[in-house]
């Protein structure tokens, strides 16, 4: 009885957290979190690096973010795109 208990439980925990446990799965085998973030060195023009600086005064974000935002939504379109 016990038993049946403690296992319904493991399994509701493991439902309603499926995600958290896919994800420290992933970290086993690559050793990398999804949330994880990589420093990349990229070249821009002087003009796009001015008006990222712009932007970032303008909104308060850091510069990372707003491209990381900018390419995600870049993405959206994509997909929403093709879907088409």
């Amino acid at each position: 009885m016990q038993s049946n208990k403690i296992k319904k439980e493991h399994r509701k925990i493991l439902e309603k957290y499926k995600h958290l446990f896919e994800a420290l799965e992933n970290y086993d085998k690559t050793r990398e979190l999804p949330f994880h973030r990589k420093r990349i060195d990229i070249t821009l023009s002087v003009r796009t690096i001015n008006k990222l600086k712009e932007l970032r005064e303008k909104t308060g974000k850091p510069i990372s973010q707003i491209i990381e935002d900018k390419f995600i939504w870049m993405l959206f379109i994509i997909i929403l795109f093709l879907r088409n």
